[in-house]
């Protein structure tokens, strides 16, 4: 076994690469060993319990006073009975031995050589003081994880260190920290230290150990025994069924609006001695950072046995707007376990379990280990505007799409940009500027243009028409200093560099002509430092500013000081406040009465005033960040200005919080996009789809079809760079591969444009743009007269499928079901209507595949048809095998899918 290995400090050197790990069969297929003595009453207790790792037994205990003692398994088996005369060497059957105890310790017993033949061994080692953080919770959090603290991923204190064990591949970067990235207890420390690298290669064990107060984090081969990994042996425990989205296991199905009632089956062998439904309400606080659990009911479920098999049954109301967690404990010949949520890992959510089939565990001693099936209860009067469901958005990064006025083009030696000028891109089709990358930009990010404006995307609403988009989301118009406008300088003035207030008017005028609704986009959490309100750069209001923080010093007579938090104890200007990200962007304080006046005060509020000129929405930045009383006073008064406005959340995790009926209607849907894009590039279908299932599931329906379904946008790499094409734009790019990724963001659309939400297309995904990271997923849109190429057969596809959706209400409004069928590559999905249904399919493989399907109850099997062949004339060449044919007998239908493709069935013309 290789030594263990030390991970230097943020590891900016090369990865280190593990050796393939050296453990052992546990040579008692999974039972633990147990100290058992005088001091237990010579029973087989958890609290001494020795768990195989790799290559020994292992475990921490605290013991006091002198004891006789044995070791042992459960049943003193033979091959599992120990005792000593020396009190090192252990014989099978051997005598008990005594010992004095000194508190807490570690024991280790290694067995002998040659698969448990001669003489095993058992060390013993003093434990230190407590510890080191208390009950604080350490985390790895990383790509792993997506960053965010899940439980599966906590380090356990164990006798000297924290431990935990990991089971990766490839090279992977992480932090460890607690829930709330604590700056005390993150490592490596600072916001803006470089991650731990490493090269991994199957289990690993880290262990995190502090040296004169300096962590020292080290990898290797799996040698922890985890003591909450305990095989569940008992067929009993084995036996207990539960699924929450079965009929059988629990009604009714989902989201509820309040008050609720559900009525909850498990199933099970004879054999268990009690069975409780614990029921509890979740506190869900910033970006994950806060979560856990309060118990409110614990329902004794009663028992029917029926021949071999036994159920039991409980109901409860859920009085009150809330998620609620639940699970059921379980007593089995003494033994306490968790009929849990299973281990499925969500996209971006702390939480583990996607919902239906649940899983078996010895009740954890930890309660935030228990995995909680998740319920929605909203408000009984949650309605969302019923436009939103037909809704097909184009999203636009402004400043990326079109340059349409170049007399407003920010100017370098003219503009500002904090302290210094901008950049100017001499021409449309360059690539976006990236500091540090060689390409001959300066030091700072986000300060280079294009000359996007409204007067350019006005002069495109005919071309959006043409895509089927009947929505546009853009991200903010505002007065500010960088390209993406998130710093906002001015909320009430659109930027000189996009215009002024009337091309705005003119934007929401002309758009409606066409049926086109603009959503807008702000962060109401953080301004820019070189704004109206801080003016850090006195570029806002010269000597006469009334900035917070103006020149970099702070200002009290400024009637924006309460806005913003400030410490002038510190010397340095950057410390003196809190910064999103960095001190480009100071935090508001939104408990603050007077800056939520300004913000959705009727009626002048910053809302108000743009929802009066045309907006028609509004999508707000990082939501989680802002308390959730300021999101339900802003609803309130969104909705009494306009009550059709639709409200959308910034969230990537599951947001079944911000979608009770008090906060937003709906949510952008990054559950969605990971999803499907790792569907689309070939992951295993019938696994990534239970995502969506705990979706369907968890959100409300109205919620559920208003949901922004995106696959690319201005915060993560667009579609085609995740299907294989990373190449930029123009600079010789795989022939191949990019036919490969296009096909693969043709799968991708099709089933975006038939699955229950609004899609969302990101500007130029259409005609084939790529793009990784920031800055290159915001590259410009390829048109023709500025010397571009866009992909005018893609083009052709992406119509092709909006016309779909538009043509079948179906497709847009239809409620869905679980997957009539699901393995590795297809899946199928029934939609339905009032009385008209519609099947999807879709396959990820490289060849075609052949499925038989059972048709669901009450569809009208002989109207169906071919929906994607009535769009032969438009459909893409490389799709004519869609218009196949297909059987239907027994009740089933037989139908090929073509590689990378789908097919569409619908019954009769469904109203538009």
């Amino acid at each position: 076994m290789k030594a263990w290995l030390l991970l230097l400090a943020c590891c900016a050197g090369p990865a280190l690469a593990a050796e393939p790990p050296a453990c052992q069969a546990d040579p008692l297929q999974g039972r633990p060993l147990y100290l058992r003595g005088t001091f237990n009453g010579w029973a087989a207790s958890e609290a001494q319990q020795l768990t195989w790792a790799c290559t020994r037994w292992q475990g921490v205990a605290r013991i006091t006073g002198e004891h006789r003692f044995k070791i042992g398994d459960e049943a003193w088996s033979a091959d599992a009975d120990f005792g000593s005369r020396d009190g090192t060497r252990l014989l099978p059957r051997g005598p008990d031995f005594t010992r004095r105890f000194n508190g807490v310790q570690r024991y280790t017993v290694t067995p002998g050589a040659a698969g448990g033949a001669g003489v095993a061994t058992l060390a013993v080692e003093d434990c230190p003081a407590e510890a080191p953080w208390g009950d604080t919770t350490l985390y790895l959090r990383g790509g792993l994880t997506n960053w965010v603290a899940q439980d599966d991923y906590a380090f356990q204190y164990s006798c000297d260190a924290y431990y935990l064990n990991v089971k990766a591949t490839g090279p992977q970067e992480f932090k460890v920290a607690d829930a709330a990235w604590t700056a005390a207890t993150t490592f490596p420390a600072g916001a803006n230290s470089p991650p731990y690298r490493y090269d991994f290669s199957g289990e690993h064990t880290l262990r995190l150990a502090f040296a004169a107060g300096q962590p020292q984090l080290t990898l290797g081969p799996k040698t922890f025994g985890d003591p909450a990994a305990r095989a569940i042996q008992d067929p009993v425990a084995l036996s207990l069924r539960f699924d929450s989205r079965a009929g059988a296991h629990k009604r009714p199905f989902g989201a509820q609006p309040a008050p609720a009632a559900f009525d909850f089956t498990v199933t099970s062998l004879p054999g268990v001695t009690r069975l409780t439904l614990v029921v509890e309400k979740r506190r869900l606080q910033g970006n994950q950072e806060g979560l856990d659990y309060t118990e409110v009911a614990r329902v004794p479920m009663v028992q029917t046995l029926q021949g071999s098999s036994a159920s039991w049954t409980a109901r409860h109301i859920h009085p009150d707007v809330a998620v609620y967690g639940y699970w059921f404990e379980a007593e089995i010949a003494g033994r306490r376990h968790a009929l849990q949520n299973n281990a499925d890992a969500v996209f971006w959510t702390r939480e583990k379990g996607s919902g239906g089939l649940g899983a078996v565990v010895e009740l954890p001693a930890r309660p935030g280990a228990i995995r909680r099936f998740r319920q929605t209860v909203y408000a009984p009067d949650f309605q969302v505007p019923d436009w939103a469901a037909d809704l097909v958005y184009y999203s636009i990064f402004p400043e990326r799409f079109r340059n349409g006025d170049p007399g407003n083009d920010p100017k370098p030696g003219v503009d500002r940009y904090h302290d210094q000028t901008v950049e100017r891109h001499a021409r449309w089709t360059e690539r976006p500027y990236r500091p540090g990358s060689g390409d001959g930009s300066d030091a700072s990010h986000n300060n280079d243009f294009f000359g996007g404006d409204l007067a350019g995307i006005i002069q495109k609403l005919d071309y959006i028409q043409a895509l089927g988009a009947n929505a546009i989301y853009m991200t903010p118009i505002f007065k500010a200093a960088s390209n993406h406008k998130y710093d906002t300088a001015d909320y009430l003035q659109i930027d000189p560099g996009f215009g002024s207030d009337a091309d705005f008017l003119r934007l929401t005028r002309e758009a409606g002509q066409r049926g086109i609704r603009i959503i807008l986009d702000t962060s109401l959490n953080h301004t820019g430092a070189d704004s109206l309100y801080f003016d850090r750069y006195r570029n806002q209001g010269g000597a006469q500013s009334a900035g917070a923080f103006a020149g970099g010093r702070v200002n009290p007579q400024s009637p924006y000081a309460g806005w913003y938090r400030f410490d002038t104890s510190k010397t340095d200007p950057d410390a003196q406040y809190t910064g999103w990200g960095g001190p480009d962007l100071p935090e508001l304080d939104k408990n603050n009465p007077a800056l939520r006046r300004f913000f959705f005060g009727a009626p002048q509020g910053v809302m108000q005033h743009w929802l009066d000129r045309g907006a028609a929405g509004w999508r707000m930045d990082v939501a989680p960040w802002v308390p959730d009383d300021f999101w339900r006073a802003w609803r309130k008064a969104v909705k009494a200005s306009q009550p059709d406005a639709l409200t959308v959340s910034e969230t990537w995790f599951d947001a079944s919080k911000f979608l009770l009926g008090d906060m937003f209607d709906s949510t952008m849907n990054y559950i969605f996009r990971n999803t499907v894009l790792d569907y689309a590039a070939g992951g295993h279908a019938a696994e990534l789809y239970r995502n969506l299932e705990l979706t369907r599931e968890a959100y409300p329906p109205q919620a559920f079809h208003a949901l922004m379904n995106l696959l690319s946008s201005h915060d993560v790499p667009r579609a085609l760079h995740h299907f294989g094409w990373s190449a930029e734009r123009g600079n010789g790019a795989d022939a191949s591969a990019q036919a490969l990724a296009k096909r693969r963001l043709k799968l991708a659309v099709l089933f975006q444009m038939t699955f229950p939400g609004a899609p969302a297309i990101y500007y130029g995904d259409e005609v084939g743009v790529t793009g990784g990271d920031d800055p290159y997923n915001r590259a410009t849109y390829p048109w023709a007269d500025q010397g571009g190429e866009p992909d005018t057969a893609l083009l052709a596809a992406f119509k092709t499928y909006t016309a779909l959706r538009h043509r079948h209400a179906v497709l847009r409004r239809g409620s869905l079901e679980a997957p009539l069928y699901a393995d590795a590559h297809v899946l199928v999905l029934a939609r339905r209507l009032g009385n008209t249904w519609a099947l999807t399919a879709t396959n990820n493989g490289e060849q075609p595949l052949t499925v038989s399907v059972a048709l669901p109850e009450g569809l009208p099997a002989a109207a169906l048809r071919d929906a994607l062949s009535d769009l032969a004339a438009a459909a893409p060449a490389d799709e004519s095998d869609l218009r196949a044919t297909w059987r239907i007998e027994g009740g089933r239908i037989r139908f090929e899918v073509p590689a990378l493709g789908g097919r569409v069935f619908v019954t009769a013309e469904s109203p538009q």
